[in-house]
């Protein structure tokens, strides 16, 4: 009973998050202010929109084939239509329930190229160890281009950075010092901890020792390409936004990335938390709202299609196999 009830609150309260965050959002905002924001979006260019839709569409083909270089070593090789569909249905599946989409994902392919479902998932969890590192990657490149900025940000709010540092070192001590007892204890619960870590650490040898990890890498690298390129174009849809510097929509964009892993696919909370960063860069909230709440739409729309058509056409196009 109380696992039922932990499950139902896990998909319950970040859609309730996301719901508060719209609300608190509109109501604390003028009437005024409200009418420009819908403004905005009524009058979004809509071929941005749609070039922005053609990346994402891009960066989610390449996921796909870029599954195949982890399959290939264990002697499965999946088509490519049945690797899109899986991924596109797993993007929508996790808009009713956080990460469920990577199970649905593995018991898709699972199910229609007869490849055991751990194996599937397991590479899944491999290419997500190689999608964090890229993602932390851009954050500290995105930190390292907003240092002048994060110092006058520290001065004006009178936040000492050492302080801050000073946390961070803390953190990671321990860090450490758990990773050790996790390492040592004996207890059922951090037992499974340590195997999952151990399995994650696996993951990430087996993407070096790939035969064409190369391929692999062009492919993670492209994808995030695209990720930025889809984020980037639509600041030319919103007015006002188009000679906004690309460090600051850089910052949104790492922002953004976790406020989608927050909540089911970022619902509220995405457009919310790119309006809240883009104000310390004196955009007007209205405007950064408006592209927050463009880009998800826009991205959220590509999913709902491409996801909705993937579960209709799946079983019907592994019949005719």
């Amino acid at each position: 009973m109380k696992k039922k009830i932990i499950k139902i609150l896990k998909i319950i309260l970040p859609l309730l998050l996301g719901v508060f965050l719209v609300w608190y959002s509109l109501k604390s905002a003028t009437p005024q202010e409200r009418e420009e924001l819908w403004q905005n979006i009524l009058n979004a260019n809509p071929w941005f929109l749609l070039l922005s839709m053609l990346f994402g569409g891009l960066s989610h083909l390449s996921r796909a084939y870029r599954w195949n270089y982890l399959l290939e070593p264990m002697g499965y090789k999946p088509r490519l239509a049945n690797n899109f569909m899986a991924v596109m249905a797993g993007y929508l599946a996790n808009f009713g329930i956080p990460r469920s989409g990577e199970v649905l994902r593995a018991a898709s392919l699972s199910s229609y190229e007869k490849i055991p479902f751990e194996k599937a998932f397991g590479t899944i969890i491999s290419e997500r160890i190689a999608d964090v590192i890229v993602m932390l990657s851009i954050t500290a490149l995105t930190l390292f281009l907003q240092t002048e900025h994060l110092l006058a940000y520290f001065e004006a709010n009178e936040i000492n950075p050492l302080i801050s540092v000073g946390i961070l070192l803390v953190l990671v001590l321990i860090g450490v010092l758990a990773l050790q007892l996790i390492k040592k204890s004996k207890l059922p619960f951090l037992i499974r901890i340590k195997k999952m870590a151990k399995g994650l650490l696996e993951g990430m040898r087996s993407i070096l020792k790939m035969k064409q990890k190369w391929a692999f890498i062009f492919h993670t690298l492209f994808i995030w390409i695209m990720y930025i390129l889809m984020f980037y174009v639509v600041i030319f849809s919103v007015p006002g936004l188009g000679n906004t510097d690309f460090s600051i929509i850089m910052a949104a964009f790492v922002v953004g990335s976790f406020a989608i892993s927050a909540t089911n696919g970022g619902i509220g909370v995405y457009p919310v938390a790119i309006g809240a960063i883009l104000v310390l860069f004196d955009i007007s909230k209205q405007n950064g709202e408006a592209f927050g709440w463009i880009t998800w739409g826009t991205q959220t729309l590509l999913v709902l299609i491409l996801g909705g058509l993937s579960f209709i056409f799946l079983p019907i196009f592994n019949r005719r196999k």
